[in-house]
């Protein structure tokens, strides 16, 4: 291994070199968000003098503490609010300009971190890209809104959105910056993960970004965002359980991290069918509209889009609620009605017709209609995919370059039980198939590498092109309304057209036009009125 530097507006950055790739860790993008500085909008970052260590991870935003099976072993586990911080991956500190990827992490705003074993760079790269990961401020500290929390310092800014305003300054830092580490600036893809998906979505309709993305992937997570009443009401609860008599930026600035940490995980145990109490905001700063709305109005015409679900993603959920594995009929429905009711679509899907659909759409494909394969399929659908590809056809009305997949391939772990659920297509994406942990969990082998192969190559090819179409996976043709071309990514890689219609069909037709109703069993307290309607 040996020792590489790169100059910056800021000082000079010392990474390692080995096996063909370059790595710089630990790079600051913004100044600390400490102190005055917690609930503001990103400041500059602060410069350096001599050469700056950037072989080492930073630390992580503070969070809860990962269950084992949330965590690899070796991964960093230090947590500090001093987090924004990046890795970047690449062949050279050249010249030669090769297109960049920016990823953010999942995590359902809560938890995670760029510098996971599973999100490493070096295979990408290897494959001719500059890859940047990411970290941003998580739970209260990075989505907590409410006016009170109004950023004086940078009018316009709004009073919520602190880690999508983070993700911000990071691609401001690679518009800037990322020549030097051999990547073009003006070939940026932002690609993510649940809720890095989520992100990405919100990114592409937030004025800050205009300018910064010019190709998107969105990767099993839709369009989300709370609206002002509901955030606020979020903010005061977590008032509420800190103890405070006010909600005041004063007293939310000096509360401890371990008490606020502590607040959120009251705050989030009132929320079911995976309630997201902290997510993007409508505050009129960084968001003036749901990003559905915006989307839909064309916000980001200029920019291609490859968005995709897994097949069985809710099984992740699941899986680890033995609760839910042997749900009867009577549980079935009660299940049902509590997605339906938590996210506000009562009127528009009655729940036991939705079951009759699901259970007659499965049956005539010969697949099970089991209470819990039903329950699985009907969340996967409602959460994730339905949204996305109604996303995808929004986008693709004004951007040809719009492209879609459905991943199959079932896990290794767990007997057959997780399926093809959420979260399992990133070792594949990134190449990480290698490492024991995650090779024991998503499988192993030569179908599993050649599969790897296939999606590294359709996400470097987008990424340079904005066309997947790849001689390692073939011609990927684009989204439409009519044949709704998608690529099934498993054990068989192939072009199909309108996968599981009979479902995405009878939703699609019953919440109406995109944009009118977008957040599905994503919060619990809904705000009707966050969404404008977008005619048709």
């Amino acid at each position: 291994m040996s020792e590489v530097l790169v100059e910056t507006r800021y000082g000079r950055l010392r990474g390692s070199a080995a096996d063909g790739c370059c790595v710089f860790r630990g790079v600051p993008f913004a100044a600390p968000p400490v102190g005055p500085r917690r609930f503001r909008a990103p400041a500059e970052p602060l410069s350096w003098s001599g050469v700056r260590n950037a072989t080492i991870a930073a630390p992580m935003c503070p969070q809860p503490p990962p269950t084992p099976a949330e965590s690899i072993p070796g991964d960093p586990t230090e947590m500090s609010e001093d987090c924004l911080y990046l890795n970047v991956w690449t062949e050279g500190v050249d010249s030669a300009r090769r297109p960049v990827m920016v990823w953010i992490h999942g995590g359902g705003f809560m938890t995670g971190s760029a510098s996971v074993s599973l999100y490493r760079g070096d295979q990408l790269a290897r494959r001719g890209v500059v890859v940047v990961a990411v970290n941003y401020r998580l739970g209260a500290l990075g989505w907590l809104a409410h006016p009170a929390l109004a950023d004086e310092e940078a009018p316009g800014a709004g009073f919520g959105n602190w880690g999508l305003l983070d993700q911000v300054a990071a691609l401001e830092w690679v518009r800037e910056h990322i020549a030097s580490f051999g990547g073009d600036p003006g070939n940026v893809t932002v690609f993510g993960e649940s809720a890095g998906a989520m992100s990405v979505a919100a990114l592409l309709a937030s004025p800050k970004a205009t300018g910064l993305i010019h190709r998107a992937v969105i990767q099993s997570g839709p369009a989300v965002a709370l609206g002002i009443g509901s955030a606020a009401r979020v903010a005061e609860e977590m008032a509420k359980s800190l103890g405070l008599g006010r909600l005041t930026r004063a007293a939310l600035v000096e509360a401890p991290v371990r008490a606020l940490l502590a607040a959120q995980r009251s705050v989030g145990a009132s929320y079911q069918v995976l309630g997201l109490p902290f997510q993007p905001v409508v505050d009129g700063g960084a968001l003036d509209r749901h990003p559905a709305a915006e989307i839909a109005h064309g916000a980001s015409a200029d920019i291609d889009l490859l968005i995709g679900t897994n097949r069985d993603e809710w099984k992740f959920f699941t899986f680890s609620t033995p609760a839910l594995h042997d749900i009867d009929e009577q549980r079935l429905r009660k299940l049902v009605r509590l997605h339906v009711l938590a996210g506000g679509l009562g009127e528009v899907l009655p729940p036991d017709e939705l079951v009759g659909v699901y259970r007659s759409a499965r049956l005539e494909r010969g697949e099970s209609a089991s209470p819990p394969d039903v329950y699985s399929a009907m969340a996967t659908d409602l959460i994730f995919r339905v949204p996305s590809m109604r996303l995808a056809e929004a986008h693709r009305h004004v951007q040809e370059r719009t492209f879609a997949y459905l991943f199959d391939w079932e896990a290794a772990f767990g007997g057959g039980g997780l399926g093809a659920c959420h979260a399992l297509e990133l070792p594949f994406v990134f190449g990480t198939l290698h490492y024991p942990f995650v090779a024991m969990f998503a499988g192993a082998g030569p179908e599993a590498v050649h599969l790897s192969g296939q999606m590294q190559s359709a996400w470097v090819s987008f990424a340079r092109s904005g066309d997947p179409s790849s001689t390692e996976i073939g011609r990927w043709a684009s989204y439409d309304s009519t044949e709704r071309a998608t690529m099934r990514l498993g054990r068989r890689v192939e072009l199909v057209s309108r996968p599981m219609e009979t479902e995405r069909a009878w939703i699609d037709t019953a919440l109406g036009p995109y944009g009118k109703i977008e957040t599905l069993s994503l919060e619990r307290v809904r705000d009707p009125n966050i969404i404008e309607p977008v005619p048709g």
